[in-house]
């Protein structure tokens, strides 16, 4: 099973570089997040010992499990899903970086957390619904610039980047349009200096659109099925 994943992840990484090459990229700067989640301990262990570090999970407990039991410092952990603010304190003990905020009261509550527990210039990504669908999380476009100026007043969390989760279409070429609008959000704060000397990350895309995805500028991809076949 470990070769199947090297030949899996080596498969997702020359995607990775073909899609730089394509749009003139290097592909140091995309980050690749595998989304773990539903997927064993030992599932996940073995995808380390295949080079993979870099973990995605949607559930707060489903994650902590995990990291409590693999308990390896090299690893990186995103949390990538919806955040409720009664598990605001579990995810900020256990993960590295959040990447759906989505509401000023969850960057407050957030905040103070970090600030009680220590972990300071917490690390998070704001959650963009571009789509407007009913199962989908985020701040509207409209109501952005607000919750960017409410965060940026978290004097324990550091803003990162925007991070979408586009209407699924079969065709990833009908997706490029929401990845390019998150892009154009992102280019507009970071002109204004909102990320600081930093151009801010652009996390989009997943297993069956993350090439469109870095053509049109994402920084970080979250990868599940390409990398560890169906969930479990």
């Amino acid at each position: 099973m470990v070769e199947g994943f090297s030949q899996r992840i080596a498969h997702v990484q020359e995607r990775i570089e073909a899609a730089c090459d394509r749009s003139g990229r290097d592909p140091a700067e995309v980050k690749l997040v595998a989304v773990s989640k539903t997927h064993s301990v030992d599932t996940v262990r073995e995808a380390i010992s295949s080079g993979i570090l870099v973990f995605g999970e949607n559930k707060v407990q489903e994650g902590i499990d995990k990291i409590e039991n693999i308990s390896n410092e090299n690893c990186e952990w995103h949390l990538i899903g919806h955040l409720q603010s009664n598990k605001a304190r579990k995810a900020i003990t256990s993960f590295d970086v959040i990447q759906t905020v989505d509401s000023a009261k969850l960057a407050n509550r957030l905040n103070r957390i970090a600030g009680d527990e220590g972990r300071y210039g917490f690390p998070v990504l704001l959650q963009v619904d571009l789509g407007k669908e009913k199962t989908k999380s985020g701040v509207y476009e409209e109501d952005l610039r607000k919750l960017v100026d409410e965060v940026l007043e978290c004097s324990n969390l550091s803003l990162g980047g925007l991070m979408t989760i586009p209407p699924y279409l079969p065709d990833p070429d009908e997706v490029r349009p929401f990845f390019r609008r998150l892009r154009e959000l992102r280019d507009q704060l970071a002109n204004e200096g909102v990320f600081g000397e930093g151009r801010g990350e652009l996390s989009m895309g997943m297993s069956h659109d993350f090439e469109a995805a870095i053509e049109e500028g994402a920084t970080i991809v979250r990868v599940g099925t390409a990398i560890f076949g169906p969930r479990q």
